[in-house]
């Protein structure tokens, strides 16, 4: 379940791994982890990602993943 979007927008934004990690408090391996979809972002760290990052874009936009590429079922 990876986040082409965020993955997208992050490279458009210059916004690295890094970056979020520090954001979140969490290691930068755990924000490559679910990145790709090996595990899921919080609610709380989806907020945080948008409102620090992407404050114009939107949740759906930003958090659609590969199975649901709409949006339908993501924060």
């Amino acid at each position: 379940m990876a986040y082409r979007n965020l993955k997208a927008e992050m490279g458009r934004c210059d916004v690295t791994i890094e970056a979020i990690s520090k954001a979140l408090g969490i290691h930068r391996n755990s924000v490559a982890n679910k990145l790709n979809g090996t595990s899921s972002f919080s609610i709380e760290e989806a907020m945080e990602i948008h409102n620090v990052f992407f404050p114009n874009l939107g949740y759906k936009y930003l958090f659609a993943t590969e199975e649901d590429p709409a949006g339908k079922n993501t924060v």
